[in-house]
């Protein structure tokens, strides 16, 4: 399988746009796949210079609810006119980050017919599948990191039960990839052991060398027991992937906008 960076936080290619958020698109043997598409239209443009024409892709997926992850959808559909969407029925449920500023997805995208609502896991075919972690399968609690939902009305921390993972089948090969794992990285690696995992750690809040320091020395040595290696990027957050980097090697590596991985 052969993995594209169309839109990450950082980049070292000349000419690539970057912005906060993450957009991958994924050349499978039977699949050409969006997952994700940042908060604008730029991975559009990043995607055109790498050579990834977006009209051919057959399948697109939505990591979870938040407009980093889902802010260039519009693009996408004016591109694209076949590919079927899925995303979490509750992708739309309205979402605000520590400062209540809204984060969620625009809520004209809700009637677009081309999207496919997912309830729990679901089965695309062979090679690919959607995934959750339900509550009763948490090894440990999930932080919502002051971020919110509103719910009937109410204000309460997020759970992120809008969010989804896409696992990746090839052969005896497993590939896991994870929008921002607001469900907690330890939690998503532990259930699925691929054999390859990509995506945000949501690190980006904790401390290198303050009270986040311990929380990321257990993540590197707990991710280091498991038959995984790990592309990260985005919410990670680049002084946390160093600190990772230096406990787990050759484990661990940094994708950023432009890369071109064969997995």
């Amino acid at each position: 399988m052969k993995l594209y960076a169309l839109m990450e936080n950082t980049t070292e290619q000349e000419g690539m746009l970057i912005e906060h958020g993450l957009s991958l698109y994924i050349e499978t043997k039977r699949h050409k796949i969006l997952f994700d598409s940042g908060q604008s239209g730029n991975f559009a443009e990043n995607a055109q210079k790498m050579g990834v024409d977006l009209s051919a892709v057959d399948v697109a997926f939505l990591s979870h609810g938040h407009f980093d992850h889902g802010g260039g959808l519009h693009r996408f559909l004016e591109l694209n006119h076949t590919a079927p969407v899925y995303l979490n029925r509750q992708a739309f449920t309205p979402c605000y980050n520590a400062v209540d500023k809204y984060i969620g997805l625009d809520p004209a995208l809700e009637g677009e017919e081309r999207l496919r609502f997912t309830d729990g896991d679901l089965v695309l075919d062979e090679e690919l599948s959607l995934n959750i972690i339900r509550d009763e399968e948490l090894i440990r609690p999930v932080d919502s990191c002051r971020l919110t939902r509103v719910v009937d009305g109410k204000k309460e921390a997020d759970p992120f039960y809008h969010e989804q993972y896409l696992l990746i089948r090839e052969g005896e090969r497993t590939c896991l990839v994870s929008g921002c794992s607001h469900r907690g990285i330890l939690n998503i690696a532990s259930k699925f052991r691929p054999d390859v995992l990509v995506g945000g750690f949501h690190f980006t809040k904790l401390e290198v060398d303050g009270a986040g320091r311990p929380v990321l020395e257990d993540a590197a040595e707990q991710l280091l027991k498991l038959p995984t290696t790990y592309w990260t990027c985005h919410c990670t957050g680049v002084p946390q992937y160093w600190f990772l980097k230096e406990r787990m090697g050759d484990r661990l590596h940094y994708l950023s906008t432009g890369m071109t991985l064969e997995l």
